[in-house]
């Protein structure tokens, strides 16, 4: 079964940007960001665009899916 990597935290951390406020700018509570990054929720296409689009970044860039 493919897990989901995720990068949010490490160009998050980068743009030193919080959970909070990121989840603020893409339209979603904190704990979903918090499942994101803990790799425990997998995205809708729209909010891994979002995501991507706040960090002018591919949506590959953030998001990798591994045996």
């Amino acid at each position: 079964m493919a897990v989901l990597n995720t990068n949010i935290k490490e160009y998050r951390e980068r743009k030193n940007i919080k959970q909070s406020e990121l989840a603020q700018l893409v339209g979603v509570r904190r704990e979903t960001i918090v499942h994101l990054e803990n790799g425990k929720y997998n995205p809708s296409l729209k909010l891994a665009m979002d995501i991507a689009k706040i960090f002018q970044v591919t949506v590959e860039e953030l998001f990798e899916f591994t045996d």
